[in-house]
């Protein structure tokens, strides 16, 4: 059985044949190839550090590399004049079977399962063009133009996902939106239905009619948006992070919804320091705490500065302990 193969019986409900490790990028300590590997069109990542909007991005070794807007950079300070900002690009001209081609042409697809990804999400698009400040008035003080400009970026992303999916032959469609703290959702469930549930509801349209499951990337305590999320084909949730009833959510959904995840990221195991019993004690409370059954991927992760020794020890302690633990899980525990 590959890894996909695997991967995918969690996907359909069904307990796998071991925990499968789901990850954004392959793990270079790992002796296995990735059970996941996330793709989408090249055009949408922009150039020269900004995006197709103009938005600039900077990457720092305290977000381990990822980038995040230029503080204090953003392109739009009024909601009223997105029309004369907010552009998308022509797609008319673009050569879709040669860039998916050139895309994911790294990806061993009869060992890796493909997750397509279109976009950040509505609500942190929306961030990034104003930042948060500006960007959380306007939600209050200027819904309709939110929801103008919303309709307008969903016009442009539905067509993408549409033509993404039928040359990148993906296995999963991915929906995200980081619109949580760790305590609460940045707004409530009625502006969640008013503003961004129908554009959610929209690409998971598109998904369910190609048949593909969606796989949900909402980091934060976002678990009131669950049971909305299942309306439009939601299968997976990651990080699914442990502000979240987690326990609860697994006892309520079952296998309904795979819990990608469950990783305590900012807890001891992950802090400078912190020693090889505890790290590999973390990695085996959460398999015992979430694998039994199926219906979980393992994604735990080490952060800290790029090149650091001290993080790549604890990454591998982490992978180790996944592999000698998490890989026999369901032989050792039956």
């Amino acid at each position: 059985m590959t890894e996909k193969e695997n991967f995918l019986l969690v996907v359909n409900g069904l307990e796998p044949a071991w925990v499968p490790r789901y990850a954004v990028m392959a793990d270079v300590a790992s002796e296995y190839k990735p059970a996941v590997a996330m793709t989408g069109p090249s055009f949408l990542r922009g150039d020269r550090g900004r995006d197709i909007f103009g938005v600039e991005f900077t990457a720092t070794d305290s977000t381990g590399g990822m980038a995040l807007p230029k503080p204090n950079h953003f392109i739009m300070d009024d909601i009223r004049k997105w029309r004369d900002i907010i552009k998308v690009p022509d797609i008319s001209n673009i050569d879709w079977e040669t860039m998916a081609k050139k895309d994911t042409e790294h990806i061993d697809r009869n060992e890796t399962a493909v997750i397509l990804g279109t976009h950040v999400g509505y609500f942190q698009q929306l961030m990034n063009f104003m930042g948060f400040t500006e960007g959380l008035c306007a939600l209050l003080e200027e819904p309709d133009e939110v929801l103008a400009l919303n309709d307008y970026l969903a016009d442009f992303y539905d067509e993408v996902a549409r033509k993404a999916i039928k040359y990148y032959k993906p296995d999963l469609l991915s929906i995200t939106d980081d619109n949580a703290t760790a305590l609460n959702p940045f707004f409530s469930m009625e502006t969640y239905r008013t503003l961004y549930k129908p554009y959610q509801a929209r690409l998971g349209a598109i998904a369910m009619e190609a048949g593909l499951p969606v796989d949900m990337h909402d980091c934060g305590r976002c678990e009131d948006f669950i049971d909305d999320w299942l309306e439009f084909g939601v299968r997976l949730w990651n990080p699914a992070q442990v502000m979240n009833d987690l326990v609860g959510i697994k006892k309520k959904y079952g296998n309904k919804l795979v819990l990608v995840g469950c990783w305590d990221s900012s807890g001891p195991a992950g802090w400078p320091g912190a020693s090889e019993e505890l790290v590999r004690g973390a990695v085996r409370k959460c398999i015992d705490t979430f694998a039994p059954g199926g219906g979980f991927c393992f994604w735990g992760s080490v952060y800290g500065p790029t090149g650091d020794p001290e993080v790549k020890q604890r990454a591998g302690w982490l992978t180790d302990e996944y592999t000698t633990y998490g890989r026999s899980f369901y032989q050792t525990k039956a």
